[in-house]
């Protein structure tokens, strides 16, 4: 889908009773993200806010009401809006003494979520508004046994980051949630030509998706394996090398297993998670039994991925490492996390910026799939048995 990323400059000229106070919290930037099934609305601020959301009818309408707030002169507001499925127009003014009123017009009636983020190191204070369509329903399904699978293998490619988390950066100002996706769409292309497998993207845009959502959605189109594609950053830029890492319910194999997972899992408090998308049934099975079997597979998985990396370049260990990483938390679907490479080292960077290197990345991980899929046809290909 195509990415919608609206960030706009006010006039120099706004109305006086919009001028920043000293006392009062400034608007200093607005984003839009446009994603499947929700658009959102991003409003970067000075500092904490207080503030109101009201929806109206008669037309579809929404008011954010931002106490003690002022519009900060270097940024602004859009107005109208072309191609988003729910937003037509933004309007703003003083709606009383100490409030700013933000007016969003709309095509259709929406549902909508908002939660205040705290800062982090890659933004500051921000107010998130999701906006769904109202009339369609909402997926409440609780984990189950998988129905048995008669058809191909479904292999969902998770692409890392994306929308307000743009994951690592490169010296050249690489961008991993661009280079991931791309890695991720050639993917696709080779499982989607193959007769015995089919894919499923948990991403196929520049959007946040929540690290529980990831495996929800995978659970949801069936799969049978998860591979998640990334291309870190680590402190040092001597850092080099492709990894592949499965989940561990016991600790980290390594020191960097270990403080990757850490960043990896603070995804959500960058790219925009409410406690609501955190809170998940997940937690609560995986210490079922079946687990141990899912590990089992994913260290497989893992393995035979690492050997077809280390044929195209570079291994920052030979060994499929583990550690906690939550979007690999799927209790019954073998689940691996791909480092392509680390975009801190200048000369990986440049690799992983290569339309060349990009496909040689996306076909190791698929022999590598192919090859666990020829080990484990028992469990995978057979057209009479259970997913497992």
């Amino acid at each position: 889908m195509k990415r919608y990323i609206y960030t706009f400059i006010l006039a120099s000229l706004l109305l006086p009773m919009l001028a920043a106070s000293s006392s009062s919290i400034s608007v200093k930037n607005l984003r839009l993200w446009n994603a499947p099934d929700n658009t959102r609305v991003v409003l970067d601020l000075s500092g904490r806010i207080n503030h109101r959301i009201s929806t109206f009818t008669n037309p579809d309408r929404i008011a954010i009401d931002l106490k003690n707030a002022s519009v900060k002169s270097s940024s602004g507001m859009p107005h109208e809006i072309k191609n988003n499925p729910f937003i037509k127009r933004f309007r703003y003014g003083q709606y009383s003494k100490n409030v700013i009123r933000i007016v969003i017009d709309l095509n259709k009636p929406v549902r909508v979520k908002s939660f205040l983020l705290k800062p982090n190191k890659v933004y500051g204070d921000r107010l998130v508004i999701d906006l769904f369509d109202k009339y369609k329903a909402v997926a409440t399904k609780p984990i189950q046994s998988k129905p048995k699978r008669t058809g191909k293998v479904t292999i969902a490619i998770d692409a890392g980051h994306g929308g307000e988390d743009f994951g690592a950066s490169g010296k050249k100002k690489t961008r991993e949630k661009k280079i991931v996706l791309s890695i991720a769409k050639e993917l696709k292309k080779l499982i989607d030509k193959d007769p015995i497998m089919r894919s499923y993207m948990t991403r196929k845009s520049d959007y946040y998706v929540s690290l529980r959502k990831r495996t929800k959605l995978a659970r949801k189109a069936n799969a049978d394996l998860f591979v998640s594609i990334h291309a870190d950053a680590f402190r040092r830029s001597s850092a080099r090398g492709a990894s592949v890492y499965a989940l561990s319910q016991r600790g980290a194999s390594s020191e960097t297993a270990r403080w990757l997972a850490n960043k990896e899992n603070s995804a959500d408090l960058i790219g925009g998670a409410s406690i609501s998308d955190r809170e998940d049934d997940v937690a609560s099975v995986l210490l079922d039994m079946q687990m141990d079997k899912t590990l089992e597979f994913s260290l497989s998985f893992g393995s035979q991925v690492l050997k077809e990396m280390e044929k195209i370049g570079r291994l920052h260990s030979k060994t499929v490492q583990t550690a906690g990483f939550v979007v690999l938390k799927s209790p019954d679907i073998p689940s691996v996390l791909v480092e392509t490479g680390f975009i801190s080292n200048p000369y990986e960077e440049r690799k992983l910026r290569s339309s060349k290197y990009q496909k040689q990345v996306a076909r190791a991980i698929y022999n590598g799939i192919k090859k666990f899929l020829k080990i484990e046809k028992t469990a995978f290909l057979s057209p009479s048995s259970g997913n497992r």
